[in-house]
């Protein structure tokens, strides 16, 4: 089951960068260059999945550390006021 799903994949990625091979002019601050459209699109999508994680990684980290803080109060006796 997981390979047939690993092939779909495969199949949709080659079929959109076959469509999509078409350069495009890109800028950004002092950079200027030309890749394909496909590639474009695929690193944008790979660099907004990282910075979803990121962001994910730190709220999580964030709230372990808020837990963890609350545990200590109620272990030494100590309220925090509401």
């Amino acid at each position: 089951m997981l390979a047939a799903l690993v092939v779909i994949l495969v199949a949709v990625v080659v079929i959109f960068s076959v469509q999509n091979a078409s350069p495009v002019a890109l800028s950004f601050l002092f950079w200027h260059f030309e890749a394909s459209l496909a590639v474009v699109i695929l690193l944008t999508l790979v660099l907004g999945v990282i910075i979803g994680m990121a962001i994910l990684s730190w709220s999580r980290w964030k709230r372990a550390r808020q837990k963890k803080k609350e545990q200590q109060g109620e272990r030494t006796g100590s309220s925090r006021p509401s």
